[in-house]
């Protein structure tokens, strides 16, 4: 029997069509799985008063993928909002992260921002058990940073801290009423600033200083010769004076951020120039008296390197300095590259 040209045409799109599909299908699946062996999902348990404001908190943190109201380390495997006075179960949210993005370390210290860690029992105006502070794990590996974290914190404190630290037991999930509960209700009691989630927390260890070898081999002259022995660029002919788009400045020597775009403002000398550092900690100050004058120099946190001097002829509605810097000293990083290059989770405080 013969077949028409027509008939085989059409028979074989039908076979291609699903073998395409089947590609694609696979591709996409494939695609997914990358996404998924390029996290690393951990979890930990939070108690710090109500519950409702800490989920609401936790959930606005870079690297949290999920924040859920439960009741934890109680005598009994069940309970409920009205039981917890007796089984001793804490208001705990359960939070998932990822580590990739954030570490138990820096989101502990999220934590210790929202509580009082010296109050027992008691956090803004509730009082009780349920409303104790409390950290609780299920990896034994985690709690050596805990207990680091807690050192260090205690260090700040004259009383002692009154943090719990235990294994996680008898969790429980909250009655779904309590599941966002600032979200379905905007103006529901919080004890907690739940935007303090949004300040940048820029930790020093994730930026180590690179050798002068190795400093010497990734700049360039002029950036080594500003940064290491303080020399100075010239005005109006270098890079950033008169760039005003968003996003983050961070010290070229070891990519920490040190300004950010929200406080950059055209002040006519030639440089870059801002009312004030993206978070105070990222830099530091020393007198400079040469060439006969004094003045305050300004040099980064982790890589000590010069990025340029203050003054305080800034504008006097946003504090009255001017922070005076060098190009050659600080990369821009724009505000839609910023989740690549590591930086997503200062996104949020970058104003569009």
């Amino acid at each position: 029997m013969k077949l028409s040209k027509t008939f085989l045409f059409i028979t074989a799109l039908c076979c291609a069509i699903p073998t395409l599909a089947i590609q694609n299908s696979t591709s996409s699946g494939e695609q997914k799985m990358a996404m998924e062996n390029t996290q690393n999902i951990r979890e930990i348990y939070l108690a710090g008063g109500c519950f409702w404001g800490m989920e609401a908190y936790m959930e606005r943190i870079h690297g949290v993928k999920d924040a859920i109201s439960g009741y934890a380390n109680g005598n009994t495997d069940k309970t409920s909002y009205q039981m917890i006075g007796v089984t001793d179960h804490a208001e705990t949210v359960k939070v998932t992260y990822d580590a990739n993005q954030i570490s138990l370390d820096k989101l502990l210290k999220y934590y210790f921002k929202v509580i009082d860690p010296t109050s027992v029992n008691k956090q803004g105006n509730d009082r009780g058990r349920q409303y104790r502070t409390g950290i609780y794990y299920q990896d034994g590996a985690d709690k050596a940073v805990i207990e680091q974290a807690l050192a260090q914190l205690q260090a700040k404190y004259k009383k002692p801290v009154q943090i719990e630290v235990q294994p996680l037991k008898n969790y429980i999930v909250a009655e779904e009423y309590h599941q966002d509960y600032l979200k379905k209700n905007p103006n529901g009691y919080c004890h907690i600033d739940i935007t303090k989630a949004d300040e940048p927390m820029i930790d020093e260890k994730d930026y180590p200083k690179p050798s002068d070898a190795e400093l010497k081999a990734k700049l360039t002259p002029l950036q080594y010769s500003v940064t290491q022995n303080k020399h100075t660029e010239r005005s109006f002919s270098n890079e950033y004076w008169d760039n005003f788009q968003p996003g983050i400045y961070v010290d070229v020597t070891t990519g920490e951020p040190v300004f950010s775009s929200n406080d950059k403002f055209e002040s006519g000398c030639g440089w870059p120039s801002f009312t004030k550092p993206i978070a105070k900690e990222v830099v530091h100050y020393q007198t400079d008296n040469s060439f006969n004058m004094q003045r305050t120099e300004v040099l980064s946190r982790a890589g000590n390197a010069h990025l340029g001097h203050v003054f305080d002829d800034g504008p006097k509605d946003k504090g009255g300095l001017r922070y005076c810097i060098n190009s050659a000293s600080i990369k821009f990083i724009p505000l839609a590259e910023m989740e690549k290059a590591g930086y997503g989770y200062l996104i949020q405080s970058i104003k569009k």
